[in-house]
This record gives C-alpha cells, sequence and structure tokens, in this order.
C-alpha cells in the first residue's frame, strides 16, 4: 500500500466526523435518549459496510451475518460473566467469526450466488438455533445480561448499557471507516475485484477465486463479530430477537440504499438502520414493508444507491476541474525499456537456445471427446511458435493444457516448463513460475481502470510497482489512459491491455491466445511489433491466431493441428505446402454434387455496404451480397471470418451497424444456427412444435407442417420423435436443427457450419439432404469453413477474409479455385478486384 496526501486526507474524514460528533455528545448537544440511536447507528455502519464491501468487492452476498453479529454479542455477555477482560472477549469474538467467516466463504466460492445465499442462510437459522436451545450460554428465549468488562491494558471498565460504550461505538466506527479507506486502494481490493469480475483470468495472473472469497469472507465477518462485542455492551442485555432473519434482509436492503461497495453509503445505511423504526412509526406501517418499499424504490429509481447518485455530480465537477483533459492513447512507446534480462542461455552441444516449454504424449479428454490428442511440442526461450488449424482442431486446448485452465478435462502425458512439471501445478502457480496468457477476446476486469487492471498482479503494491506498470503502460500505449475502465475503451485498446497484463512480472513465457483477431490492419502491426519486442527481450512466445499474414510474420517456426493432433510442421514459409495442412483448411472433397439448374435470377436478398461491430471489434466490413432465387450460396472463410455475423444480417435476426439489407418482396428467411441451439430437454416433436408456435403456425397447419417436415428426417429421427433432443448423436441433431428451420417453409434457408463436429459420413449425409431441398427449388444459403465443401455443393461461392468478401465467382469456372484459396488466406485486395463475375 501506498499512502499518499489524498488517501492519508480521505482516511482522516473517518476519525474527525467520530471526535465531532463525540464532542457533541460530551457537550449535551445531543440529547441522552439520543446518544443511543447515535451510538446503534455507528455500530450498524460497521454491519452494512462488512456486507457492502464483502457484496461490492467479492460479489458475494451474505444471510449469515445476523449470526456473526450474534456471535459476537454473546461473547460480550458469556465474558461479562465469567470475569474475562475486554480484550480477551474482542479477539475470542473476532477470531471466532474470522475462522467460520473463511470457512463459508471458501465453501461458497464453489457455488453459484444462490447457493452462496442459502449457505449462509442456513448458517444463520443454526447459529439462531443454538442460542435458543444453549439456555445454559445464552439465556435461552429469555435473553443474558451484559455487565461490565474492565481492560487488561488499563484503559478502565466498561458497564453494559454505560456511555462510555456509546463513546466506543462512535469511535471504533470512525477507526473502521478510516481502515476502508486504504483497503479500497489496496491490491486486496483489486485482487478481489479481479476474482469476482473473471475467475478464469484472475487465475491466470496467481489469483485464486476461492481463496479470495475465504479472505473476504473472514475479515467481514471479523467486523461484523467486533460490531456484535460493541451492541452487547451498549445495550447491557442480549436476546435473540435482533439477530433475525429480517436483519439479514435488512442489512441487504440498506447496503443497496447507501450504495453497494461505498464507504459513505455505509454510513448513510446504519442511519436508516437505527431510525427506520421510527419512520415505520411515522407514516404508520410495520417495519417489513416500509423496508420493502424503499428497496423497491431504491432499486426502480436509483440502482446504484442514494450516495453515488448524489456523488456524480460533485465527481464530475472535481474530474473536470483536477484530472488533464482525456487525450487520445498513444501509440506502444518503443523507448520504454522493460528492464530486458540476460539473453537465455544457449546449451553447450549445438549452440541454440534451451528449452523452455516440452509437452509430450499430451491429451485432454472432456468425457468421450479428445480435445488434444498425443501433442508434442517443444519451445525454445529464443522463439516465437505459432500454432495454426481449423477451429476444433484443438488450439485453444493445447494452450489451456500449458496455462492449467483445462477444468474438468484428463490431461495425460508430460509438460515440463524450465525444468519442472506443469501438470500437478495449480493455474494460479504457474504464473508465478513465469507464463503469462492473454485470451482471444481480451478477458479484462471491466470493475477495475487500466492501471488496476496490471496492478493487482501484485500482492502487495509498492510505489516501484506503481512506477513499473506506469511504464509499461506506456510501452504499450496505454499511459493516457491509465486511469479509465476497460469498458470505456475500444476493442483494440483492450487487447493491449490483456497483453500488457500478461507481460506483468516479466514472464519466461506468453502464451497468446488470437491476440490478432478483432483488430484492424494498423493495430495488427501494432502487435507485431510488440511480440518482435518481447522477444528480443528473451521472452519466449506460444501463439495462435486464424490470421496467418500476420501470424506468420512474427513466428519462427509454426505446428499444425487438426482434430486435436499434430498434423504438420514447418518455417511460415513451407507449413501450407504441406498437402494435409492444406487440406485441413480447405477440405478435400471427391466431387461436386449434383445440383439443380438456376431457376431463376430474381433476387430475394441483397446486402449493399453492410459493415457491423460488436462492441469495437469489426467483424464486418462493406459486405455486398446477392442472393438469388434458387440458388445455393457459399459464404467460405475461415473462423472468425465473420460469416456467423454475416448469417444473422442475412436471416434479419441481427440488424448491420451500417449498410442496408433488402428483399425482393415479402422474403421468409430461417436460420439453423452454428452449434444448433437445440432445446436438449425437448422431444424432436416438441422442437419443431416451438418453431412453428413462434411463427404463429398453429391448429391444423401445425399438424400438416409437422407431417411435411418429419417426413424430411431420415427414418431413424422419424420413429424417434418423443426422444429429448439431447439423445441424439452430433449428425442427427443437424438435421433436426435444419428440420426446424424448415418448419415454417422458408424462401431462403441459412445454415451455419452444418458440418462442425461431425463425423465424414454424417457430413455427407447431412449434406445429400440439403442439396435434396436444392432439388426442391428452396434457396439455401450455406456458411462453411472449409472452402472446398463450398466449392463442392454450391452454384456460387463468395469468400469472407476478416469480415470482407475477398473473392466471389462459380465454381465451375477454372479460373476461381486458384482465386478463392488465395483469397481464403491472404485476401488481398488485388485479389477481389480480378474476382470472377456472376
Amino acid at each position: 500500500m501506498v499512502f499518499n496526501r489524498s488517501l492519508l486526507a480521505k482516511a482522516a474524514l473517518g476519525p474527525a466526523a467520530g471526535a465531532v460528533l463525540m464532542a457533541f455528545m460530551a457537550s449535551g448537544a445531543i440529547p441522552a435518549y439520543q446518544m443511543y440511536s447515535v451510538a446503534l447507528a455507528a455500530i450498524y455502519t460497521i454491519v452494512v459496510l462488512s456486507v457492502g464491501l464483502l457484496a461490492g468487492w467479492s460479489g458475494i452476498w451474505s444471510v449469515g451475518h445476523p449470526a456473526f453479529f450474534a456471535i459476537g454479542a454473546y461473547f460480550a455477555a458469556y465474558g461479562s460473566g465469567h470475569g474475562w477482560s475486554l480484550e480477551t472477549v474482542v479477539l475470542g469474538a473476532v477470531v471466532t467469526g474470522t475462522v467460520l467467516g473463511a470457512f463459508l466463504g471458501y465453501a461458497g466460492a464453489r457455488f453459484s450466488m444462490l447457493y452462496i445465499a442459502l449457505l449462509t442462510l442456513a448458517f444463520t437459522m443454526v447459529t439462531l438455533e443454538l442460542v435458543n436451545r444453549w439456555s445454559s450460554v445464552t439465556g435461552g428465549d429469555q435473553g443474558v445480561a451484559v455487565l461490565q468488562l474492565r481492560s487488561s491494558l488499563g484503559l478502565g471498565t466498561l458497564a453494559g448499557g454505560s456511555t462510555d460504550s456509546q463513546y466506543l461505538a462512535v469511535g471504533a466506527a470512525a477507526v473502521v471507516l478510516a481502515l476502508a479507506v486504504p483497503a479500497a486502494a489496496s491490491g486486496l481490493r483489486m485482487r478481489l475485484v479481479a476474482a469476482k469480475s473473471h475467475p478464469l483470468a484472475a487465475r491466470t495472473i496467481g489469483i485464486a477465486p476461492e481463496a479470495q472469497s475465504a479472505l473476504a469472507f473472514a475479515v467481514s465477518a471479523a467486523f461484523t463479530t467486533f460490531a456484535g462485542v460493541l451492541l452487547g455492551l451498549i445495550t447491557g442485555f442480549v436476546s435473540p430477537d435482533p439477530f433475525s432473519l429480517n436483519l439479514g434482509i435488512a442489512l441487504i436492503a440498506a447496503c443497496v440504499l447507501g450504495g453497494v461497495g461505498t464507504i459513505i453509503g455505509a454510513v448513510a445505511g446504519g442511519a436508516y438502520l437505527t431510525w427506520n423504526p421510527s419512520l415505520s412509526s411515522a407514516v404508520g406501517l410495520p417495519q417489513p414493508v416500509v423496508q420493502g418499499l424503499v428497496l423497491v424504490g431504491v432499486l426502480l429509481f436509483l440502482p446504484g444507491g442514494v450516495v453515488p447518485f448524489l456523488s456524480a455530480p460533485l465527481r464530475s465537477v472535481l474530474r473536470r476541474v483536477w484530472r488533464r483533459p482525456a487525450s487520445t492513447p498513444t501509440k506502444p512507446n518503443p523507448a520504454v525499456d522493460l528492464a530486458p534480462r540476460q539473453p537465455a542461455a544457449a546449451t553447450a552441444t549445438t549452440g541454440e537456445a534451451a528449452v523452455v516449454l516440452r509437452l509430450e504424449h499430451v491429451s485432454v479428454a472432456y468425457g468421450g471427446l479428445k480435445a488434444l490428442e498425443d501433442a508434442s511440442v517443444s519451445l525454445r526461450q529464443d522463439e516465437v511458435l505459432a500454432v495454426i488449424g481449423p477451429n476444433g482442431a484443438g488450439k485453444t486446448t493445447l494452450l489451456n493444457a500449458v496455462s492449467g485452465l483445462t477444468g474438468n478435462g484428463r490431461v495425460s502425458g508430460t509438460v515440463d516448463f524450465a525444468g519442472g512439471s506443469l501438470l500437478k501445478a495449480r493455474a494460479t502457480a504457474r504464473r508465478r513460475l513465469g507464463i503469462g496468457r492473454t485470451f482471444q477476446h481480451a478477458e479484462v476486469f471491466s470493475e477495475l481502470t487500466v492501471a488496476e487492471n496490471v496492478l493487482c498482479t501484485r500482492r502487495w503494491i509498492t510505489a516501484r510497482d506503481r512506477t513499473d506498470v506506469a511504464r509499461l503502460l506506456d510501452s504499450v500505449g496505454l499511459a493516457d489512459v491509465a486511469d479509465r475502465r476497460p469498458g470505456e475503451l475500444p476493442f483494440g485498446l483492450q487487447k493491449r491491455l490483456d497483453l500488457a497484463r500478461a507481460m506483468a512480472e516479466e514472464p519466461k513465457l506468453l502464451v497468446l491466445d488470437e491476440p490478432f483477431g478483432g483488430l484492424d490492419a494498423g493495430e495488427r502491426a501494432l502487435l507485431a511489433q510488440q511480440i518482435r519486442r518481447l522477444h528480443a527481450q528473451g521472452t519466449a512466445v506460444l501463439v495462435i491466431d486464424h490470421v496467418l499474414d500476420d501470424l506468420f510474420s512474427v513466428a519462427h517456426r509454426v505446428l499444425a493441428f487438426d482434430f486435436g493432433r499434430t498434423i504438420g510442421e514447418g518455417t511460415p514459409d513451407t507449413v501450407l505446402d504441406n498437402p494435409e495442412v492444406r487440406s485441413s483448411y480447405l477440405g478435400t472433397v471427391g466431387g461436386r454434387a449434383e445440383l439443380p439448374e438456376r431457376v431463376g435470377e430474381r433476387s430475394v436478398l441483397r446486402l449493399s455496404g453492410v459493415g457491423h461491430t460488436y462492441g469495437g471489434v469489426v467483424a464486418l466490413r462493406d459486405v455486398d451480397l446477392d442472393v438469388r432465387e434458387g440458388v445455393v450460396l457459399g459464404i467460405a472463410g475461415a473462423n472468425g471470418a465473420g460469416k456467423s455475423t454475416l448469417a444473422g444480417i442475412l436471416h434479419g435476426s441481427l440488424k448491420p451497424a451500417r449498410g442496408s439489407r433488402e428483399t425482393g418482396g415479402t422474403v421468409r428467411t430461417s436460420l439453423a444456427p452454428e452449434g444448433r441451439a437445440l432445446f436438449k430437454t425437448l422431444s424432436l416433436r416438441e422442437n419443431l412444435e416451438v418453431a412453428a408456435y413462434a411463427a404463429g403456425i398453429t391448429g391444423a397447419p401445425l399438424r400438416e407442417r409437422l407431417a411435411e417436415t418429419t417426413e424430411w428426417l431420415p427414418p431413424r429421427l422419424r420413429d424417434r420423435m418423443s426422444v429429448p433432443a439431447a439423445g441424439l448423436s452430433g449428425g442427427e441433431q443437424q438435421m433436426l436443427a435444419i428440420a426446424r428451420a424448415l418448419i415454417v417453409k422458408p424462401d431462403v434457408l441459412i445454415v451455419d457450419e452444418p458440418a462442425l463436429g461431425l463425423a465424414p459420413a454424417l457430413v455427407d449425409e447431412v449434406y445429400d439432404r440439403l442439396v435434396r431441398l436444392a432439388h426442391d427449388g428452396l434457396t439455401v444459403v450455406l456458411l462453411e469453413q472449409l472452402l472446398s465443401r463450398a466449392m463442392s455443393v454450391c452454384h456460387e461461392v463468395a469468400v469472407l477474409h476478416e469480415g470482407s468478401v475477398a473473392a466471389q465467382g462459380r465454381p465451375g469456372d477454372p479460373s476461381f479455385a486458384a482465386l478463392a484459396e488465395a483469397a481464403y488466406f491472404s485476401g488481398a485486395r488485388e485479389t477481389a478486384a480480378t474476382t470472377a463475375r456472376l
């Protein structure tokens, strides 16, 4: 933790306010009958702060805090009756709360928010039952008195219900608020928020979400039990009534009212809890009714809470006054030296750098599916190794095996890194060993600033850490946006942030998952330059991507995967010459299908200048496409080319950000999406009926459509219409997905990746049935990853490359095949200029 004047000034506000309040209490300005309420508000402030920060920083909503509150109060009562000192009571209560809180936090981290709430609910119910039954200690429902507690440090004696206890409560709340201020700026808060925001990404930087949940719950419970001791002292009597489940609900309401995760909001929440009975009496309504109305009102009109709502205008003014104007993020600064290490050690026998990563016969299986099979990979310290392959080839699984993110997958084989075995090391430990990782979609921590996203890689943050992070952000062009949230930045800058976080702490190995995806040409060039700099500084790089031109520009060696196994290896200049590698992208099909002759030239769908983005990620660029009646149109492209986005726009379910979609009259479109999207628990018939109902088809027309659509299915499915869709094979599920799209009798059928994940025999069956639909006169748009398959079953083919139509023509044209293949891999603009005319 780095203390500065601003932080110290904020932390001093709590003690200053407490001192002023106690001065008013001593002067008699606050009536004696109100001093108890002030002390109670101070105690509730501690509890609301504990619950609110736990929810805001860790995402854990607890209804178990009344139990911790009760534990502290009964510790005070028991200790006062058995001669315990004040310090012993406080220590015993806090330790007990810490241990129980850590247990609940660790156990709850394995479950969803609902199960955590149920777990804490059960804890409160058990605790309250124990309080009622253990009457020899707690007095049961009759309660027990808090007599007096003498300080063993010579600080005097506190009698239950005394004025001194009220002063202690106010002073304690002031100190707790002061402690919360530096905690909010600490690495602890950053790591808690990181674990809550993205548990998987948090593991890659050494943060264990379950450990963070246990720590957060332990600290929250400790302060709540401490507040319970104070409650026992100011009341002088403890009974079960104040600790009911109603208090748990009221605490959550108070947190939401004040502002979850805010310090001042806890003060507002504590005041609300204290004076809610008076408010209820004033309006003549029961307390639960008033609490419910207040909570509903806040959720509807002030979802962020009262304090954030009122303070937002002030923060905006202060930001304009004190902060410098926001500037455009700069390009990465090549002059910034990232503390280069010594060059990698060379082996004594070959003169080459030492092997830093070695995988031998590694397999990863999920149930009966082998995502990676017998993979062997070696990576030298001075090398950038690229891994390529089509969608589903096993590339990401390979990276996950190195990063320790295989989840429930069964991993076998040997993975050695820097001379030690990795397979038994947790994902969090691999970061400490020197492995940094980025993700395909820039999985950043949205609730932290850009600087905090990198700082949270440190457990304890020092001034030097902040300086190092500032230099790192400058090196990747993020220095000017260090105080902004990732959600305020375009996708390209989020990618830079993901890379900066992986680069923090100077990893020996950097694992990059599709770093070029979604970036424009300028951003890709900057990223390639950054990768070369990292390599020059001695970092080994393992990278996968579908943007082959940029990937090959930084790679020394290329490894090709398909169906979870290695199929080829070579330099960037030679790897695509391997027939097996080339066919994994383009496919191999024996001959062209017997397609029907064209039945018309009328345009049924036309896209003009269509472009689309997702949060700054460009998916489509200036797409012009004409779908003609009776034609089987193939859209071929590698994974990430924009095919699924194009399918949604053609279908009409996705509105393009730019350009227009026009239809030739009334045209009904239907989409069989990638991945099928079936309702697995519904039967085959029910899946078809749901689609018909959605289109407004009922009664006799529905029965007629069901009969027609069922006839299209193969006999083995027609005889199993009552079987749940989950019981079908992959190919059978694909045919059901197409049948579901057909039941509405579309004019245009759009099928996205129908062969994905299917065995060759099933692929042939699915495509035979699609060709049969074309013979029946249906217009079909087929989106396909394998170029050769699209060329074999389509009248026309358009090749997508990075969201643009790079080539378009007829498969029967002898000159188009080479043109389409070049466009598939490079997407060169000169290719499009010579596209075969339709």
